[in-house]
């Protein structure tokens, strides 16, 4: 689920203070704990949304070719995405406590919006996800084959449409429409233009496919473990094959889809886009930077290295067309070094994982075995992803600043008034527990690889029984 992304705190990591007010340490505290929460949470929802997906994939796979291969990566990944939701769900929770104890301002101001809005996804994604989840996981020897995929595909569903729901509130705090204030309160006229509002489709669209990407690369690197483990078996094999050929589709989409996200926010949010292309002042013709230091107080880039006019060109499809310095927003633009930096890690980042994918499909064309170099550069590219991903969440999110809700609330007028040792308690808290959970994470996923090598794998020739799937062995078995 995606309840993290409603509040951007994660915006707040470069922003080190906009206040002079006597709260100002409660704030930057509050700040980074949100950031820290929603950079934790943001990493699950990222894997679950695409590999229920994948999931459904295997299914349709094993119950149209009736191969057993396919049920046993379906059951060894069905796991992964079980340990994911979990952390998702619970780190989630945390992300409303902070409503009420960090951020009393968000709701005072757009609850009207907000709240039912969260209401609709927990009402029509997390009851199917919560609902189906355990026939996933424990139905494939209890009900029939037909009940099982259509659990799987419930559950991919409704992950989709808790990403829908969150992005809906989201972008509506990016974009907002469809409302009037009255006596400073946010209050709907349209729920339509709410949901649909000018950047909803394009960040969601966005959001989609790095999930893809994010889910691809973490089969693809597990499954390439293994293999590098000395597993021989199919499973593993199809897993990465499927994993890469995905990845291999899903990234130029995401080049596509990324800059049609771009010219949305050149439209709508210019001030962000100065940022990441580190215009101080309004140019026409500027260059596309691939390097610089952006420097606030002489409000320049030293060690410039950029391609002339490129930027130009790319959002204004004009080599001299005009883009907004960051001096004509009158100190209502965010903090550039953390956007433009975020923003290149997050473009090379998704450049590598292109060439990798690609390079992959290279080899299966070619119908030739992997080499033990590729398939070590997979593992390490298991979470790339995650980096791809907090980097892109960066720039959204840093890039809204100074606004919680651009144009009507700002974050600094949102922040709680509680002293700032109780923030400072909590931080320390949330920092401690994510940390030990992060690296539980990480190493149940090595030891879940680690079990499935030594995992006995029943012959491809054996029939299904007709659909029925009592005949699969269990995971007891073994070599």
């Amino acid at each position: 689920m995606l309840e993290g992304l409603v509040v951007s705190g994660v915006d707040t990591l470069a922003t080190l203070g906009t206040s002079s007010t006597a709260h100002s340490d409660t704030l930057f505290l509050s700040r980074i704990q949100f950031a820290l929460n929603i950079s934790f949470h943001i990493l699950f929802p990222t894997i679950t949304i695409a590999l229920c997906w994948i999931l459904f994939y295997f299914k349709l796979r094993f119950n149209l070719s009736n191969n057993p291969i396919w049920m046993r990566a379906y059951r060894f990944w069905v796991k992964v995405f079980a340990l994911s939701f979990a952390l998702g769900v619970v780190s989630g929770v945390t992300m409303s406590f902070q409503f009420g104890t960090n951020w009393p301002g968000y709701m005072a101001t757009v609850g009207n919006i907000a709240g039912p809005l969260l209401g609709y996804e927990v009402l029509t994604a997390f009851f199917l996800e919560a609902t189906f989840l355990g026939i996933m996981l424990f139905g494939v020897n209890r009900v029939s084959n037909r009940l099982h995929t259509f659990a799987t595909a419930v559950v991919a569903i409704g992950t989709t449409l808790s990403a829908f729901w969150i992005l809906a509130l989201n972008s509506w705090m990016h974009t907002p429409a469809g409302f009037e204030m009255r006596d400073g309160v946010a209050h709907a006229t349209s729920w339509w233009d709410i949901i649909f509002n000018p950047s909803f489709m394009h960040r969601l669209t966005h959001v989609l496919i790095a999930s893809g990407l994010t889910a691809s690369f973490l089969v693809a690197g597990l499954s390439a473990y293994r293999i590098l483990k000395g597993d021989t078996k199919r499973a593993p094999k199809l897993a990465l094959h499927t994993a890469i050929v995905l990845a291999g589709i899903l990234a130029p989409l995401q080049i596509f889809v990324g800059d049609l996200h771009g010219l949305n926010s050149f439209e709508n949010q210019p001030a962000k886009i100065s940022a990441i292309e580190g215009v101080w002042h309004t140019e026409q013709g500027a260059p596309l930077l691939l390097f610089a230091l952006p420097n606030e107080q002489t409000q320049r880039n030293d060690w410039a290295v950029g391609i002339p006019k490129l930027a130009s060109l790319i959002l204004t499809h004009d080599a001299q067309g005009e883009i907004k310095g960051l001096d004509t927003f009158d100190g209502n633009h965010p903090p550039v070094a953390p956007v433009f930096w975020s923003f290149r890690i997050m473009v090379a980042t998704g450049m590598l994982m292109l060439a990798s994918a690609w390079l992959g499909c290279f080899y299966l064309a070619r119908k030739k075995p992997f080499p033990r170099l590729y398939l070590k550069a997979m593992v390490g590219l298991t979470f790339s992803g995650w980096v791809a991903t907090l980097a892109g969440w960066y720039v959204t999110e840093i890039g809204r600043q100074p606004w919680l809700v651009t144009g009507i609330l700002k974050t600094q007028d949102a922040v709680t008034n509680l002293p700032a040792g109780n923030v400072q308690f909590s931080l320390t808290v949330y920092a401690v527990t994510y940390a030990v959970l992060l690296l539980a994470y990480i190493h149940t996923l090595k030891v879940m690889a680690n079990k499935a090598v030594n995992v006995e794998e029943f012959e491809t020739h054996n029939p299904s029984a007709d659909g029925n799937l009592t005949n699969l062995p269990t995971e007891g078995e073994q070599k």
